[in-house]
């Protein structure tokens, strides 16, 4: 699945993925290949990625929203930093 993590001020990461893990509003959630379409609420947090090369990728964001469409994961917040 295609992985992208966008700030107003630029793209952060735009990749593939195996796994995702991000700080939902009401806990963390993993989002995995075929997952169902959703839109989210995150919360400041870490966001976990795994690579289809099986490189762990750690993210700490602002809050912002998650949203998973035909493996296409979305994530817009207001800060990110590897």
């Amino acid at each position: 699945m295609n992985v992208l993590i966008m700030t107003p001020e630029k793209k952060v990461f735009d990749g593939e993925a195996i796994s995702v893990q991000v700080p939902g509003v009401k806990g963390k959630f993993e989002v995995l290949n075929n997952h169902a379409p959703i839109v989210s609420l995150l919360e400041k947090g870490q966001v976990r990625i795994i690579t289809n090369e099986d490189k762990v990728l750690k993210f700490d964001i602002e809050q912002g929203f998650i949203e998973v469409l035909q493996n296409e994961v979305s994530i817009l917040t207001q800060m990110a930093e590897a």
